[in-house]
């Protein structure tokens, strides 16, 4: 997806008066800076989501696709760890349902299958725009762990490899990342080339007001972007 594909879709999310890009979107903006983010499809009835599975190979995790629904877990929007054909059909149904009796009037316009990710150390990455200061990057550890901890960092974007690493390096829960117990180190070099990568995208997209990448999960060879929220001025 290349920037003019995106600011065409920006524009018709804004025309619609949406303020918040949807998941499949907010995907392939990322991707498109070299985030790396599971495969995915999108299925509007369960026959597509069942082959959409079988393509990316089970387990698999669906996903409410609606404007009207930002925090898709509250909605009971999302359901993890669908291990077979067979339970396809029972989860697609069931987040559908959980939607509308959610909201009433949410439009449901598909389901996001994405392949399920082992898990791994979750950190969070972040950009907000300050009136000042224009975008700021966060970071720091994420999941649960962000409103628990609020262990994060910022500094104002744009910024290299180099400063990124430097933001992980501040953090308190650096242990974590670096591996306890025998653990090994997360891969570093991807993770300061995707909060760095972040900051651009923020420089390139100023019709983004917030954006929220939690969690990204860390192995030791890769990452991925597992969940991200994108919101609009």
């Amino acid at each position: 997806m290349n920037r003019k594909d995106i600011l065409n879709e920006i524009e018709q999310f804004k025309k619609e008066g949406r303020k918040f890009l949807s998941e499949p979107i907010s995907g392939k903006l990322l991707a498109s800076y070299g985030i790396p983010i599971p495969p995915a499809c999108i299925a509007k009835n369960v026959e597509k989501a069942v082959k959409c599975a079988q393509e990316l190979g089970f387990p698999v995790v669906l996903k409410v696709i609606s404007p009207q629904i930002i925090h898709k877990s509250d909605a009971g929007g999302v359901i993890t760890n669908i291990d077979k054909k067979e339970k396809m059909r029972e989860a697609f149904d069931r987040i559908v349902e959980n939607a509308r009796k959610y909201n009433p009037k949410a439009k449901v316009e598909g389901i996001y299958v994405q392949k399920m990710v082992p898990p791994g150390r979750e950190v969070i990455i972040g950009v907000v725009k300050d009136k000042q200061f224009g975008p700021v990057v966060m970071f720091g550890l994420g999941g649960i762990l962000v409103e628990v901890f609020k262990d994060v960092v910022f500094r104002v974007a744009p910024i290299d490899r180099e400063e990124a690493r430097e933001m992980i390096d501040e953090i308190k829960g650096l242990a974590i990342l670096q591996g306890v117990r025998g653990e090994k180190p997360v891969d570093f070099n991807s993770l300061s080339k995707a909060i760095a990568n972040t900051s651009r995208l923020a420089i390139d997209f100023p019709q983004i007001e917030q954006l929220d990448i939690n969690p990204v999960c860390l192995y030791p060879e890769k990452i991925y972007a597992l969940d991200t929220r994108i919101i609009l001025e």
